[in-house]
């Protein structure tokens, strides 16, 4: 699934050397980091030499490879799940994690409410809980301000989309800018009154299962990456690994069940 997708291997003017480690190993390594969380020096030695993937990493990063295989993929499972390839409506919501030490000062801040010092994710996903966009900016940077990018590109990539709800934290005057600037309807979705302590909202808890589905990535658990677009790339390889595998076992909505027993013997 994911091979053809990737660029032609690189040769020089007069067709240069084959490229020395499959893309598979390659591939197969990238998953191991974003999934177990290790440095890029400490996959085992079954995979391609480490500086090989990253090298890998970065080049299909910075020719935006990674967003063109997200988006493919993403297409599919649609298309499988019998949906147009196309969604009408979205769900946007932000999420506040720490970061490494090793991340600048100047891209990570303070999230008052949730009281997490690193950065926070924006993320507007289709109702099967894919992601349509992601951005990822310092967590001081209220998710009024903070979502209009990720809105916008939605917007400009998705134009099928007519409506994107979102929680109470996105009220106010994010609303009126999406109707007026993008034209779309935001539509707020309320706590039922008299409300105490947590309980499943309608329609938006589609993008937490999406953040639980990230984070059960330990790379994702904590934001390690200098650049917040290194970020958004880990976030995208993440949801990579997650489509390829819906997609081997028939692209089912929502977790399989119990596998039916069969048979060993005569009956």
């Amino acid at each position: 699934m994911v091979e053809p997708l990737l660029p032609a291997a690189r040769v020089g003017p007069k067709g240069g050397r084959r490229e020395k480690h499959p893309r598979r190993r390659i591939v197969d390594a990238i998953f191991y980091v974003v999934r177990t969380g290790c440095a890029w020096r400490q996959p085992p030695k079954d995979f391609a030499p480490w500086p090989a993937v990253y090298r890998y990493f970065t080049w299909w990063h910075d020719d935006g490879t990674v967003e063109r295989l997200h988006d493919a993929l993403r297409d599919q499972v649609r298309v499988t799940d019998g949906r147009s390839a196309e969604p009408s409506a979205g769900l946007i919501d932000s999420q506040s994690v720490r970061t490494a030490d090793t991340v600048p000062v100047s891209s990570r801040g303070f999230d008052a409410g949730k009281k997490v010092k690193g950065r926070k994710r924006f993320i507007v996903t289709d109702t099967l809980g894919l992601i349509l966009a992601v951005h990822v900016v310092a967590a001081s940077v209220q998710d009024r301000d903070g979502a209009k990018r990720s809105l916008l590109w939605t917007r400009l990539d998705h134009p099928s989309i007519q409506k994107v709800w979102a929680d109470q934290g996105f009220s106010g005057r994010l609303v009126d800018w999406s109707a007026s600037i993008l034209g779309r309807e935001l539509e707020i979705v309320r706590k039922a009154p008299g409300q105490r302590g947590f309980q499943v909202q309608p329609k938006c808890w589609t993008v937490e299962r999406t953040f639980a589905w990230m984070t059960a990535h330990r790379r994702l658990a904590r934001d390690y990456e200098a650049d917040p677009a290194r970020s958004e790339t880990m976030v995208r390889w993440a949801m990579i690994g997650i489509m390829v595998r819906r997609l081997t076992r028939g692209c089912p909505a929502q977790r399989p069940g119990p596998r039916p027993l069969r048979c060993t013997g005569p009956e």
